[in-house]
């Protein structure tokens, strides 16, 4: 089984412009990223996929992988499933290019995921975590998840799901971390699937997936990513690398 990973990175974000060439101890973070990829030992190759020549020549520079994005995407399904397409592959996971400090422990169920899974039921894995501040579980920018006893996921929103009518009953609420495993060839009819109606509603790609009958396993972690979205949470970065 061949793994490989991959990691989008888009030169502009809205929140914070060029976030992934900022530096952080002496290297764009988009570097970071990808030379802590290569160090989790667990894929067979690591590619950057990129609409930009800025981040293209930075990591080439620095000898590693990386493809350009042909044309527009939306999400980073879109942007991987483009580059993946003519890729030999059994399993393909997305790397968040903005997480430096890669979770390796996490990273490695979700490839044990497909390990176990002899009769191939499994269409995606990815991860969630548990929240229990209000504001977190009432926040519609943090996408939360619902599943059955398997750990299958059943829905994913922004609402605040499951609503907690009887409060006699103990809720959990969870948040979904965008990190995938897929299987290459539900990436790839991803691909080729327009938007669904409940993904343009939500704005919630992994819905889509859903809408087109994949099957998507949830892996349990408790560990929170230093993602970078803003400039404060790079200056956050740059404390942790020194810690």
């Amino acid at each position: 089984m061949k793994i490989i990973a991959m990691i989008p990175a888009r030169y502009s974000a809205s929140r914070f412009p060029g976030k992934l060439m900022k530096d952080l101890g002496g290297k764009p973070v988009i570097l970071r990223t990808y030379e802590a990829a290569l160090h989790t030992n667990l894929f067979d190759d690591v590619f950057i996929v990129t609409d930009s020549e800025i981040i293209f020549n930075t990591i080439e520079k620095a000898g590693g992988k990386a493809i350009m994005s042909i044309k527009e995407h939306e999400c980073g399904s879109d942007r991987i499933a483009e580059a993946v397409e003519n890729i030999e592959a059994d399993i393909v996971i997305n790397v968040q290019g903005d997480e430096p400090f890669i979770d390796t422990v996490s990273l490695s169920r979700l490839v044990d995921v497909f390990k176990k899974d002899i009769l191939k039921e499994v269409d995606l894995a990815s991860l969630k975590v548990q929240i229990t501040n209000k504001e977190d579980i009432e926040n519609p920018n943090n996408v939360k998840v619902i599943t059955d006893v398997n750990n299958m996921a059943i829905y994913f929103s922004r609402s605040v799901i499951p609503f907690h009518r009887d409060k006699s009953i103990e809720v959990k609420y969870f948040k979904h971390k965008g990190v995938y495993a897929f299987r290459k060839q539900a990436l790839i009819d991803f691909y080729h699937t327009p938007m669904t109606p409940l993904e343009a509603a939500e704005k919630i790609e992994a819905i889509r997936y859903q809408e087109i009958g994949k099957k998507i396993k949830m892996v349990e972690t408790d560990v929170e990513a230093v993602g970078i979205d803003t400039p404060e949470d790079l200056e956050k970065a740059k404390k942790h690398l020194n810690l």
